[in-house]
């Protein structure tokens, strides 16, 4: 009977192993602070700390710390350094899955198709030509041409999809137009990278070129990641869903994640290709889940790139010999596979641009951006010294290519942007953007929508389908017997092309299925409000009960009083009433947002809460500069100084959607009596408010003057409720 232990290391090599630690860390974050003060992505001070402190400097300037740093036959000692490094790239490899959006390269079309084909083949077949070319001092001990040939035109073909997305995002272009094709041909280059890894790491390990070996790895692979995007992308779901059953569950998700990437790198592992492509489908298909905790991929992401990610590269440099490039014919090959991978990237990617019709200027920034290498590169670099494919040789040269490669990404990028606003079109989109991304209610996310089928939640799915941007999803709860449930049909029909899902749920327990649906992950809540009410109670029993206990923001809508047909296709007029609220601000987005969709002309009032002074009850509308007599509300009057100051940021926020609207300040003693007068003088089919909620009485209380506005005007009215 064989009986395993576990080996525990020496104290001298725990010791040591932690000091590793130590000092690579230290030295990454140090010179990754130092790249980014000189314009350049943090990895690249990663991968030249690890530079430092390996054979090519630390090993020279001290060479008995050095062996001591690194003992050179302490298989242990390396092993725990490596393990380490492995987690690293599998976490890194997560959080690129992370920010991988597969259906981006389809929605940016020929474009993206056209860079991507160009920025993978021309390298692609120019690292095959260096790879054929090169001496056989950069072939490592355990492989045959054909298969180092591959791995060096898959290595000089790649971009690294999280750097791109890294020094995009910290020169503020991710959302430009020419960011977003860099964006989608690096998830294309990430994918066929993994893809075609995996299938020259199997014949690598085959030790022979083989049809069948390699059928065998790419119908492995696709199993992998047909099941991953299908069962698995439900089975995930389904957890994630469940942790987060009774709200925010942040420790339940990580749990979540770090079994998905586990079972999936273990799954990718067996198969003969490497764990961090498991780690990679990993993050994409928690990416993909409707149920994710933003909250969770940011602790995560926050780890990785603190941590983990600066160890892993630190480590890869660590490898990194430059004394291995002394010999005049070996460096010179170095500037020839360093020359290639960065202008054959360039060219393959200015010409995919410049066939798609894109500007050179385009063309030059995408050809420097795809340029930016770094995590799969490595690994690329990793696993053929893993696996005997490339020397200790050809393993510098390759880690070199990243540093050099995304130094120049960085300069070339900060170089095109440089005064490059971009077309009116592409401005505006940044703006809408913006402010979007700064609001309080209309935001991307879900949208959930408890209905009984009748016409008032029509008119809320109305609202809510053109406010909100158009790739959010929307739940529909039909409340109702499961047997003969209600007829969501115009409700269905009126959220035409989003992806809507429908749920009957019981009445009797109405409130508590939706509150437990709503903490699953939504942006807002959307109710049509009954004409009359139940019990004493402000909407329903089940409305009521849910706008006490939810954290969710809750818009209400009822529609017209003198609507008895069908709804109209756009409403024409709006009146929002503006305070300085949070919840004011929240109606303002609601009615600019439909406006911006509908065209809606947009009327933005405030009242001063007091008598008209003049006596006989008139109203005073759109003030000009100037002072008035007559005991009339003068400009200096401190409340309407406030009051114009409230419209003109409301008037400011309008103009970032595009949207005109016009201000009134009226004097009234009551507010409610105000807006509801005003709606019907202008002819208004939409009055859109804020309210705060509040509970009065054991019911929740919006205020009087929006309980008045819901109860008596005309027009169809919208309330927009965000939680304190």
């Amino acid at each position: 009977m064989l009986v395993s232990t576990l080996v525990s290391p020496s104290h001298h090599e725990l010791l040591v192993f932690w000091v590793q630690l130590l000092v690579l860390f230290t030295g990454a974050r140090s010179l990754g602070w130092v790249a980014r003060k000189l314009g350049q992505p943090a990895v690249v001070g990663h991968l030249l700390a690890g530079l430092v402190l390996g054979p090519s400097v630390f090993g020279k300037l001290w060479p008995g710390g050095f062996e001591w740093f690194l003992p050179p036959d302490d298989k242990v000692q390396s092993g725990m350094l490596l393990a380490i490094g492995w987690v690293g790239a599998g976490l890194l490899l997560l959080t690129t899955g992370f920010e991988t959006d597969l259906g981006l390269i389809g929605r940016l079309g020929r474009a993206a198709a056209l860079v991507t084909v160009g920025s993978l083949v021309v390298p692609a077949i120019g690292g095959l030509a260096v790879g054929v070319a090169l001496p056989d001092e950069f072939l490592g001990a355990d492989t045959t041409r054909l298969v180092f040939t591959l791995f060096m035109g898959l290595a000089l073909s790649v971009s690294a999809l999280a750097v791109v997305a890294k020094i995009l995002a910290e020169l503020g272009l991710m959302r430009r137009d020419f960011g977003q094709i860099t964006v989608a041909a690096g998830m294309a280059n990430d994918i066929v990278g993994w893809l075609v890894l995996g299938v020259i790491s199997g014949l690598a390990v085959s030790g022979e070129v083989s049809v069948l070996e390699v059928l065998v790895t790419l119908v492995s692979l696709t199993a992998v990641l047909v099941g991953s995007l299908t069962i698995g992308q439900r089975l995930v779901d389904g957890a994630l869903r469940e942790v987060r059953r009774h709200g925010s569950n942040v420790e339940g998700a990580l749990v979540v994640i770090f079994a998905t990437l586990l079972v999936l790198g273990v799954i990718t592992q067996a198969i003969g290709v490497e764990a961090v492509l498991g780690a990679f489908v990993a993050g994409v298909v928690l990416m993909r889940s409707r149920y994710r905790q933003e909250e969770a991929h940011h602790h995560i992401e926050s780890l990785t790139h603190a941590l983990f990610a600066p160890l892993f590269f630190a480590t890869a440099g660590l490898r990194i010999d430059l004394g291995l490039l002394s010999d005049p014919t070996v460096f010179g090959w170095t500037l020839v596979v360093i020359a290639a991978a960065i202008g054959l990237k360039f060219l393959g990617a200015y010409a995919g641009a410049r066939f798609a019709g894109l500007s050179p200027r385009e063309g030059v920034a995408l050809g420097g951006g795809l340029n930016a290498r770094g995590a799969l590169e490595i690994i690329i670099a990793t696993v053929g010294l893993s696996l005997g494919v490339l020397s200790e040789t050809a393993f510098t040269v390759i880690v070199l290519v990243p540093i050099v490669s995304s130094a120049f990404a960085s300069a070339v990028l900060r170089m095109v942007a440089h005064n490059w606003e971009g077309s009116i079109s592409e401005q505006e989109r940044l703006k809408r953007e913006a402010v979007l991304y700064n609001n309080l209610l209309v935001r991307s996310g879900r949208m959930l929508l408890p209905s009984r089928g009748f016409p008032n939640s029509v008119a809320a799915a109305q609202v809510i389908h053109f406010a909100w941007p158009e790739e959010g999803g929307a739940t529909v709860l039909a409340i109702g017997d499961e047997t003969h449930p209600p007829d969501m049909t115009a409700v269905t029909n009126v959220l035409f092309d989003r992806q809507v899902d429908e749920k009957v749920i019981a009445p009797a327990d109405a409130a508590g299925e939706i509150l437990t649906q709503a903490r699953l992950g939504y942006g807002v809540i959307a109710f049509g409000a009954r004409d009359t009410r139940e019990d004493g109670s402000l909407f329903s029993p089940t409305v009521d009960q849910v706008l006490a206990e939810t954290d969710v923001p809750v818009v209400i809508v009822r529609r017209a009083k003198n609507l008895d047909g069908r709804l109209p296709g756009f409403f024409t007029r709006a009146l929002v009433p503006v305070a300085g609220s949070n919840s004011s601000r929240a109606a303002q987005e609601l009615a600019f947002s439909l406006s911006a969709s509908l065209g809606t002309e947009i009327v933005l009032s405030h009242i001063l809460n007091r008598s008209s002074e003049n006596g006989d009850g008139s109203h005073f509308f759109d003030f000009l500069p100037g002072r008035r007599r007559g005991g009339v509300v003068e400009l200096d009057d401190p409340a309407r100084v406030a009051g114009e100051k409230l419209l003109g940021q409301a008037v400011a926020l309008a103009d970032e959607l595009g949207v005109r609207a016009r201000t009134m300040i009226r004097s009234a003693p009551a507010a409610a009596d105000e807006i509801i007068r005003t709606a019907d003088e202008l002819e208004a089919d939409l009055v859109v408010v804020g309210a705060t909620l509040r509970k009065l009485d054991g019911r929740p209380f919006l205020g009087h003057r929006v309980e008045e506005i819901l109860e008596r005007a005309n027009p169809t009215v919208v309330v927009a409720i965000v939680p304190q």
